[in-house]
C-alpha cells in the first residue's frame, strides 16, 4: 500500500491487463486527450504490450482489486520513452478512473515511477504532456518537476506536447 493512500501501487499482473488498457483508453478518448480512431488509441489499447515492453504499474483498490489508475514507466533508451536521455526515467499514459480521482493514485503512480528511475541508478526523469492536461501539470509540480520548455516537441503535425523534468 502507498503510505499516502489507500491503494496499492506496483507493477501489473497479467489479469490486470485489460482493465488497465480499458481504462486508459477510456481515460484519453472521453475527456477528448486521442481521437478513438487514432493510431495512439491502439497503443492506449495494448497494456499487454506496454507491460511486456517497458514496465506497467497500477493503483489497485485493496477492497475489489479494481485498477483505478496505471502509468507506463520506461527508461532513457527503451522504445516507449519518447524524450528521456539514457540517464532518465519517463512516464507516458498516466490515466485515473474519474471515481477514484481525488484519492492520490496519480501522485502514488508518479512516486512509484520516480522510486523506480532511482532503483535503476538513474539520474531523473523527462516526460512529454499535453498542454491543457492542467490537473496532471499540479500533480508534476507538488513532486518537485520542472517545466522544461527547451524541450518541448510535436509527435505529429499539429500536436504540441511540453516536458516536465526533474533531476535527483
Amino acid at each position: 500500500m502507498d503510505p499516502d493512500t489507500d491503494l496499492v501501487i506496483r507493477r501489473a499482473r497479467e489479469e490486470e491487463l485489460d482493465a488497465a488498457g480499458e481504462l486508459t483508453v477510456e481515460v484519453y478518448v472521453k475527456e477528448g486527450h486521442s481521437r478513438p480512431d487514432s493510431p495512439y488509441a491502439g497503443l492506449l489499447a495494448d497494456a499487454r504490450r506496454r507491460a511486456e515492453e517497458a514496465e506497467l504499474l497500477v493503483a489497485v483498490d485493496p477492497a475489489d482489486g479494481a485498477v483505478l489508475g496505471c502509468v507506463t514507466f520506461a527508461a532513457g533508451g527503451n522504445a516507449w520513452a519518447d524524450i528521456a536521455e539514457p540517464h532518465e526515467g519517463e512516464i507516458r499514459m498516466l490515466a485515473v478512473a474519474r471515481a477514484a480521482r481525488g484519492r492520490g493514485a496519480g501522485t502514488a503512480l508518479v512516486r512509484a515511477a520516480m522510486e523506480r528511475s532511482r532503483e535503476l541508478g538513474l539520474a531523473g526523469m523527462a516526460f512529454s504532456t499535453r498542454p491543457h492536461m492542467t490537473a496532471a501539470h499540479r500533480v508534476y509540480e507538488r513532486l518537485g518537476f520542472l517545466r522544461t520548455p527547451a524541450r518541448d516537441w510535436e509527435p505529429a503535425p499539429g500536436i504540441d506536447v511540453i516536458v516536465y523534468s526533474i533531476t535527483f
